[in-house]
């Protein structure tokens, strides 16, 4: 895929087929200074050999800190309801808006509402979790990509019959994609470090199953410090690194002959919400889901720069598992 905003968020769905499918664009910012953050998601879901019951999904969720409140809220539409651009990004479900600068909308679940209306800016280039190579490739089945990082974002949300108004919370657009969700996996991104600002993480730890077999932990790991991307995203890169997560710590190590890049992603249990995932295949999973996690990292460039980086609040954090043994409160 070329590594241009345009292409990197055009729809794969095409209306109609019988490969399950799912795809989603969502976006999410933390506050300058509180340990505040939101998440809205525009997906589409398609199961396996059954397009006419494909759906729209888009989810709604804000996290704060400071209460130790988070609230979440999801809407489903038939698909007929719903609307995506094959060049660029415009969407549609149901009265929910997106397009390249602007969402607005509003989701309700059980007595949570969770309405919206922002503006987002960015100049920053495309970044690529994968090797450009895998996007057109058959594995993994699972793509994503972060069409604007470092989006900063404007406006109003209002939180049942609170508002926050948001003025300038960085953070990314992003949109993935695919026939299956990962079986196992953790997700990290980190939009501006506390001792960093302009540093930019994207990270992910997965393993496959095939049959009954499960593959080895795999990790990728791009970091953008300083005008330079270290990019450790090829399938060997990412079978060579050291990358293991459980209930809520994510350790990782990965190196090339010129660089390294290691460090560890973590938050308490009442920093997650839990969500429902339908898989194209059959079943459901649990995204453990938090954007108010801790991470720091340490690079080493044997030709320049070394660095620690951190933040105490503003990493987003994902796990997707099969697994129900995590103890966090699933909300939608």
């Amino acid at each position: 895929m070329q590594a241009t905003r345009e292409d990197a968020n055009k729809t794969r769905y095409v209306a109609g087929q019988k490969q399950g499918h799912y795809e989603s664009y969502f976006l999410r910012a933390n506050h300058p200074a509180k340990p505040q953050a939101f998440w809205i998601r525009y997906t589409i879901f398609s199961p396996n050999d059954e397009p006419d019951k494909a759906i729209g999904e888009v989810w709604a969720m804000v996290f704060d800190k400071e209460t130790g409140k988070h609230t979440a809220a999801k809407n489903e539409v038939p698909i007929t309801q719903t609307s995506f651009s094959k060049s660029g990004l415009q969407s549609k479900i149901g009265d929910c808006t997106l397009d390249g600068g602007a969402l607005k909308g509003s989701a309700k679940t059980g007595g949570n509402e969770i309405s919206w209306d922002l503006v987002y800016t960015g100049y920053a280039p495309p970044l690529l979790l994968l090797a450009e190579k895998l996007y057109e490739a058959g594995l993994p089945k699972a793509k994503a990509c972060v069409p604007l990082p470092f989006a900063s974002f404007s406006g109003a949300i209002t939180v049942n019959d609170q508002e926050w108004k948001l003025e300038e919370w960085i953070g990314s657009q992003n949109h993935n994609w695919g026939t299956k969700h990962t079986d196992l996996y953790a997700w990290g991104q980190v939009a501006g470090f506390d001792n960093s600002p302009d540093s930019f993480l994207e990270l992910a730890t997965a393993r496959l199953k095939f049959g009954p077999v499960w593959t080895p932990y795999m990790t990728v790991v791009v970091l953008r410090h300083k005008g330079k991307e270290y990019a450790l995203n090829t399938i060997p890169q990412s079978l060579k690194a050291q990358g293991k997560f459980d209930y809520f710590t994510w350790n990782f190590n990965s190196k090339s002959k010129d660089f390294s890049i290691k460090g560890r992603v973590e938050a308490q249990v009442e920093d997650f919400v839990g969500l429902t995932y339908y898989n194209p295949p059959g079943g459901v999973k649990h995204c453990l889901n938090s954007k108010i996690a801790r991470c720091e990292i340490d690079l080493i460039d044997n030709y320049g720069e070394t660095a620690h980086l951190y933040t105490n609040n503003r990493a987003a954090f994902e796990i997707l598992t099969d697994k129900r043994d995590h103890g966090v409160k699933i909300m939608v």
